[in-house]
């Protein structure tokens, strides 16, 4: 495990057999757990391969409004802006090799922060330059996304996404949306791949990054 995310909680995480979820699944996470409040996206990975260039994924959220869209650059979420809502959304840092066991990269939502006119968040996995390094998300291993309360590290639910990147050449993933119901919230797990990553995903929702 990367050293960032060393003192990121007190307490062993929870985990279940039973909280595997897969492609067009949707989970209420209020269902699953009532007391969830706070929420940590964790993801994690290994490189099927070595060289001089090392492959780095990165994990994002946009938050969008009815429209499917950012209000704002505010609402992204990324390595180059880490937070949102005075925090209320916290990247907790880049790794840039997925060296290590447990997750690579996380990003904790405040749920209750989150304005009303947010309905949902996109939760995204990219790699960074990875169409001018030609680089992959067929070269990741070992993938998974989770969502886990972020006071009792009670893991609501995992999407293992090896077997859905395996041979991908695109370089960016919509892992999935967490969708706003009234008080509630859900997340529904998604497959799409997207040929020009994190560049492409942002014009999607409305700007425009550099991603220098």
């Amino acid at each position: 495990m990367s050293d960032i995310f060393d003192t990121r909680f007190e307490g062993k995480d929870v985990e279940l057999d039973d909280n595997r979820i897969n492609a067009g699944e949707d989970v209420n996470l209020m269902a699953k757990d009532p007391t969830v409040k706070r929420i940590v996206i964790g993801a994690g990975w290994d490189l099927n391969s070595f060289n001089s260039d090392a492959l780095d994924a990165d994990l994002s959220v946009f938050l969008l409004n009815k429209e499917h869209m950012t209000r704002g650059d505010d609402d992204f979420v990324f390595y180059n802006q880490p937070k949102a809502l005075d925090g209320g959304v916290l990247h907790k840092g880049d790794n840039r090799s997925g060296a290590g066991d447990g997750d690579d990269e996380q990003i904790v939502i405040d749920l209750q922060s989150v304005p009303f006119d947010v309905l949902q968040i996109a939760v995204c996995l990219t790699i960074y330059k990875g169409y001018e390094k030609q680089q992959n998300l067929g070269m990741l291993r070992n993938v998974y996304v989770r969502i886990m309360n972020a006071e009792n590290h009670f893991e609501i639910c995992r999407y293992v996404l090896t077997d859905i990147l395996e041979d991908k050449e695109e370089t960016g993933l919509i892992v999935g949306f967490l969708n706003r119901e009234g008080p509630k919230w859900h997340f529904k797990a998604s497959d799409e791949v997207v040929p020009m990553g994190l560049g492409e995903l942002a014009r999607r929702y409305g700007m425009i990054i550099n991603q220098e």
